[in-house]
């Protein structure tokens, strides 16, 4: 029985400084010491193609897909919608998605909703399960060089790392038994071999 909980940070920000990306790192740290393996990953791969061979950052992004039970999204709010990047990022999954919990951290001086609500649709279009809430930061007003110094986003952010890892150990446990069982009336059924 697997013993570890991994958690995957996806950066959907090429710029340097990003405070989406910031906020991001200080969630998996936090994520971290609740007892989860993390990884950060940049968004930054080819342009889909689904007749183009995989290529090397690729072949790496679905391998830390695979690894990860629960995943962090990270976007700034570009033009109300989340980044090319990330949307592209996205477009290289689907069923990889099934049984994890996803997080969400917008950087918006809007609140970045209609931002989240995107995400979360694109991911419970590829069946992957979302926190009921997500964590918006406004950069300069949130952040002092790389520190968050506005205490209530600090406290979100400690607070969503904690819950994708508590709640996501019972949605992929449940989903990976479900995985191993015969039973067929469970939505894990359809992802047996």
């Amino acid at each position: 029985m697997k013993t570890t909980f991994n958690v995957l940070g996806v950066a959907g920000s090429t710029r340097r400084g990003s405070y989406s990306a910031q906020a991001l790192n200080i969630a998996l740290e936090h994520a971290k010491k609740q007892g989860a393996e993390v990884r950060l990953l940049q968004a930054k791969l080819p342009l889909y193609d689904p007749n183009a061979p995989a290529s090397k950052e690729v072949e790496e992004a679905a391998e830390a897909v695979a690894w990860a039970d629960a995943i962090i999204l990270a976007s700034p709010d570009y033009h109300g919608s989340m980044s090319g990047a990330l949307k592209n990022f996205l477009d290289y999954f689907y069923e990889e998605f099934a049984g994890k919990l996803f997080g969400y951290i917008v950087a918006s001086h809007e609140k970045g909703l209609t931002v989240m609500d995107q995400m979360r649709t694109a991911v419970r279009q590829c069946y992957g399960w979302s926190m009921p809430y997500g964590v918006s930061v406004n950069g300069p007003q949130d952040f002092s060089g790389d520190k968050i110094v506005n205490s209530r986003l600090s406290k979100r952010v400690q607070m969503m790392a904690r819950d994708l890892v508590v709640y996501g150990r019972l949605i992929n446990g449940q989903f990976v038994r479900d995985l191993g069982s015969s039973e067929q009336d469970t939505f894990a059924a359809h992802y047996r071999p």
